[in-house]
């Protein structure tokens, strides 16, 4: 199946301002963006929940890039420029697809098929600074092996009472 925006053309700095002006069409009230060798981020405040965003950006030097199939099936190396340009499209790629994704949620939320919480649930960060997402996925080998996660403690089943009945025993 073909990617989302796959042979896009618009570059990153109008889809980075596209996103700016969709957060703040739907009400966020903070904005952020920034990037580091391998990673963008954008954040925003929407109501007193605070969300982010890592968008992985892929090495320049990965063989998807470097090389490329002859019509024969054959590998062949590609010139830089034409490396580069793969790279440049795959980013802008990642942001369109972003901004599709940031739209989307919005869009949920305001027709009532959801709300914020459940749309950017793995993307709130908590005090400590990191995602409820990023903090969940450490704890699914657990979830996965039938534990729960040591910080996500319940009541034992056999504690657990249902809230309308109580077994009583008889004497």
């Amino acid at each position: 199946m073909p990617r989302y925006a796959a042979e896009t053309t618009v570059p990153v700095e109008r889809t980075r301002a596209e996103i700016e002006s969709t957060l703040i069409r739907y009400g966020a009230n903070e904005f952020q963006t920034g990037w580091r060798e391998n990673q963008a981020m954008i954040a925003f405040r929407l109501g007193a929940l605070f969300i982010r965003f890592v968008l992985p950006i892929p090495k320049r030097d990965e063989r998807r890039f470097t090389h490329k199939k002859s019509r024969y099936g054959y590998e062949q190396k590609c010139s830089e420029k034409q490396a580069e340009a793969a790279h440049a499209q795959e980013i802008r790629q990642r942001w369109r697809a972003l901004l599709l994704t940031i739209k989307a949620k919005l869009e949920a939320v305001e027709c009532g098929i959801s709300t914020v919480e459940q749309e950017f649930l793995a993307f709130i960060v908590m005090p400590n600074q990191i995602t409820i997402g990023e903090w969940m996925i450490d704890g699914l080998a657990m979830i996965a092996a039938g534990e729960m996660p040591k910080m996500l403690t319940g009541p034992k089943v056999a504690d657990a009472q249902d809230a309308e009945f109580e077994v009583h025993a008889t004497t």
